[in-house]
């Protein structure tokens, strides 16, 4: 599944411990901010005949520093409301400047880094930016006539010295604010994005665990099934002419223990494949490939069945993984023969069309094999049909017996070489 686009994703609400930070440091910020006002005041910072009461100085204060509860939780509307109380507070002339300037920064940190809309609150950090020049500007064209050239010893006018000073250093203020939110937000989203890419590598790992073991399941099953259903048929020809034909019981044992042996021959390499860290390729890791289907034919026939292999196209070298596929679909097709048809005959067509390979598995009989439709052998089959994006058929046939019929996509490559021949 794919994971969402975090660049766009609304970020999470703060979690309960985030906000019970944000009360305890907005209470500990107002409570130095009313101390500040008490302290300017005595300073004479507020002196003059138009001054404000102490209630209204504080209540200004107040106003920028507790919406800060709420600035993870709310980042939109704090901003709005820290800078509507600020610049009130800086028309009411009742303003204390340090703290709060401070959470003027605050609010637009914390608006690019927690705003829930990334876009909303782009904009809207912006248009608090816009508003506080706007504000700067109003507050020099009122007081231009008070910037006076009073122990000016500079370049420049006083009043454009004062102009760039206040351009430069808001610039600087609000952009550096801009910038870190900007910067928090990007460490969040790579957060999160190592989060989905840890969380999806634990389930491509999951995912390939559980492959391998139905791959190793299936090897198991189609090597073990295969040669098992042979020594047990031929097992059981012997019993019959122990006692009749010493030289058939002979063939069914030498039989037996040929199909024991290579039974034992496949397993080995199946493991050593298994151990192979370095992987084997487009190579069949048990040996198993198309070109050793005539070995499956000829056990069938040794276990008592008119067993033919036929080709029919032009041959076309072949991937590991199709012609192993192809060569297992064989063998589960006639231990399926073996096991349950009571069949006489067998007929095994393998055929090269025109971009895909097809097999075909037929037998005379009874038409019906027990399980089929849940078969572990059957499972297999369509497993590996699926994973080369074939078409797998199977059941009884109009008349009598049985057929497995797959067929198996070839590149264009493979195809045009085999038109060429």
């Amino acid at each position: 599944m794919t994971p969402p686009i975090v660049d766009d994703a609304p970020r999470p609400a703060p979690t309960s411990r985030q906000r019970r930070i944000d009360l305890g440091i907005a209470l500990i910020i107002a409570t130095v901010a009313v101390l500040n006002v008490f302290l300017a005041r005595s300073a004479g910072l507020f002196a003059s005949d138009d001054a404000p009461s102490v209630i209204e100085q504080v209540g200004w204060s107040l106003a920028v520093m507790l919406p800060l509860i709420w600035r993870r939780s709310r980042p939109e509307v704090v901003a709005v409301l820290v800078s509507i109380f600020f610049i009130g507070g800086q028309v009411r002339g009742a303003q204390e400047q340090q703290l709060a300037t401070g959470a003027v920064f605050v609010v637009i940190y914390t608006l690019g880094a927690w705003g829930r809309d990334r876009r909303r609150s782009r904009w809207l950090r912006l248009a608090i930016i816009g508003g506080m020049f706007a504000w700067i500007a109003v507050v020099f064209i009122l007081s231009h006539d008070e910037i006076t050239a009073d122990g000016a010893s500079g370049e420049l006018p006083p009043l454009l010295a004062a102009v760039l000073n206040a351009i430069i250093v808001n610039v600087a203020f609000f952009g550096f604010a801009y910038a870190l939110g900007e910067a928090a937000r990007r460490q969040w989203q790579l957060e999160v994005r190592t989060a989905q890419l840890r969380a999806a590598q634990a389930a491509a790992g999951e995912r390939a665990v559980i492959g391998e073991r139905v791959r190793i399941a299936r090897e198991l099953h189609d090597v073990v099934a295969h040669h098992v259903s042979v020594m047990g048929i031929q097992a059981s020809a012997c019993r019959r002419v122990l006692d009749k034909d010493l030289d058939r019981a002979r063939t069914a044992l030498t039989a037996v223990e040929d199909s024991a042996r290579t039974a034992v021959d496949e397993l080995r390499r199946m493991l050593g494949a298994l151990r192979d860290t370095g992987g084997a390729g487009d190579e069949p890791p048990t040996g198993a490939a198309l070109d050793r289907v005539d070995e499956l034919v000829a056990r069938a026939r040794e276990a008592g069945l008119a067993a033919t292999c036929n080709v029919y196209g032009d041959p076309v070298p072949l991937p590991g993984s199709v012609s192993q596929a192809a060569y297992r679909i064989v063998q589960e097709a006639v231990t399926n023969t073996l096991k349950h048809a009571h069949a006489t005959n067998l007929d095994v067509r393998i055929r090269y069309l025109a971009g895909e390979l097809e097999i075909d598995v037929a037998d005379d009989g009874r038409g019906a094999v027990p399980g089929a439709g849940g078969g572990l052998g059957l499972i297999g089959m369509r497993e590996r049909v699926a994973v080369h994006d074939g078409v797998l058929e199977n059941g009884p046939r109009t008349g009598g017996g049985y057929r497995v019929r797959a067929r198996l996509p070839l590149s264009r490559e493979l195809a045009g070489s085999g038109e060429q021949r």
